[in-house]
């Protein structure tokens, strides 16, 4: 088990040290008007005693940009190993500590979507699985095709159109109401968790889809698995064969699943925190990007990888665990 954990992480690690190459190069290889335009606002800002001259050449040694791709990343991914990602030219504070303000939002809005969705998709898929060609099988099946089709858009908007200006229960954006200010510790916190509830719906609605459908074809390959028949032919209870044979290998596949998408709950959700105005890395990430703002652009691009590489890495060891195939093997 060890040595298949050490050759998948080294893996990871060879596979990051490329897809950062690819951000540092691709990064590298825009426009100087990004580093020219940062290095006036710079020069014009009160107390600069350099020119927009000098600023451009220390802004390009700082990130590698006076030196070929190669030179020039190596240079930067040492800051990087360091935790040194510079400063965002957006936020005008170090890159790490923009992260640190905002990324806790996106966990909170990632775990309530995540708990949600499997306490909807998994039930329903089971019970669908159970009752195959049913009505039931047949609305699970509209239910999830819905929510696979469905961008993230148009649910946001239909969810504003319908709870904020029909039936004003919430704001139709933003983290705080008007009077945040004067509201006591207690409101304070109902008052953010109700500027939660829609960009939760929207994720939850968007990710069950997939799921739900995903736990019906792995129900229904069970259980027309030969040992089903044998226990079913020996008489157990159809609840039992479901909840303690069926189900548990059902589990095999969705743990994997599950497990991967964990190092996503710090993602964030760029077009719904965008959407809703909710302060997370996505939201702070769309706005580094449309503005042009290097630093943070690469942070957050190298920032997916990891969490990328991660939650393949959580996959294949959970599956290993779950599955005594595999470490045989």
């Amino acid at each position: 088990m060890l040595k298949f954990i050490v050759k998948r992480l080294l893996i990871s690690i060879v596979i990051l040290f490329f897809v950062m190459l690819i951000v540092y190069t691709l990064m590298h290889s825009l426009p100087t008007s990004y580093v020219e335009r940062m290095a006036r606002e710079l020069a014009t800002k009160p107390g600069s005693q350099k020119s927009a001259a000098q600023w451009l050449v220390e802004l390009n040694a700082q990130y590698g940009m006076d030196k070929g791709v190669i030179p020039g990343f190596f240079v930067w991914i040492g800051q990087a190993i360091k935790g040194n990602f510079g400063d965002s030219w957006y936020y005008s504070i170090p890159v790490v500590d923009e992260f640190n303000k905002v990324i806790w939002n996106s966990f909170y809005l990632g775990v309530a979507a995540f708990i949600l969705e499997i306490f909807i998709a998994i039930p329903l898929g089971v019970v669908a699985a159970k009752k195959q060609y049913s009505v039931t099988d047949y609305s699970v099946t509209v239910v999830s095709l819905i929510g696979i089709s469905l961008p993230t858009f148009f649910v946001a908007t239909v969810l504003k159109l319908i709870f904020s200006v029909k039936l004003g229960w919430f704001e139709i954006s933003g983290m705080r109401g008007r009077d945040f200010a004067s509201l006591t510790e207690v409101q304070q916190f109902f008052d953010v968790a109700s500027h939660f509830v829609m960009p939760i719906i929207t994720l939850t609605v968007i990710s069950i889809g997939g799921l739900m459908r995903y736990t019906r074809t792995n129900m229904l390959e069970v259980l027309n698995s030969d040992y089903i028949r044998t226990a079913r032919a020996k008489g157990l209870p159809e609840r039992k064969v479901i909840n303690h044979h069926a189900f548990r290998n059902t589990l095999i596949p969705l743990v994997t699943i599950m497990g991967g998408s964990l190092p996503g709950l710090f993602a964030g959700a760029l077009i719904t925190e965008t959407l809703f105005a909710i302060e997370g890395i996505g939201f702070a990430s769309y706005h580094a990007m449309i503005s042009g703002d290097i630093p943070f652009t690469m942070f957050y691009l190298s920032f997916m990888a990891i969490l990328t590489l991660l939650g393949n890495l959580i996959a294949d060891i959970l599956y290993a665990v779950v599955d005594p195939r595999v470490r045989i093997n």
